[in-house]
């Protein structure tokens, strides 16, 4: 399934912005990281309807790739 373009940038700046804080880290390089990710690869890809999960969930998920 493929979420709407919009929507699913609205959902990155919401899910980076908590990753950011989650880490304590600039919104800067928490882009930056969040653009490299292999989560921004499989959202961008509709893998599993990612895209559907919480933004919390995807904070977290993305906080445990940054921290590996």
């Amino acid at each position: 399934m493929n979420a709407n373009p919009i929507l699913l940038q609205k959902k990155y700046t919401r899910v980076i912005a908590l990753f950011a804080e989650k880490c304590g880290l600039s919104l800067d390089a928490a882009l930056d990281f969040f653009y490299h990710s292999q989560e921004y690869k499989l959202l961008r890809e509709g893998i599993a309807d990612l895209h559907c999960m919480s933004d919390d969930y995807l904070a977290e998920d993305l906080k445990e790739e940054y921290e590996k």
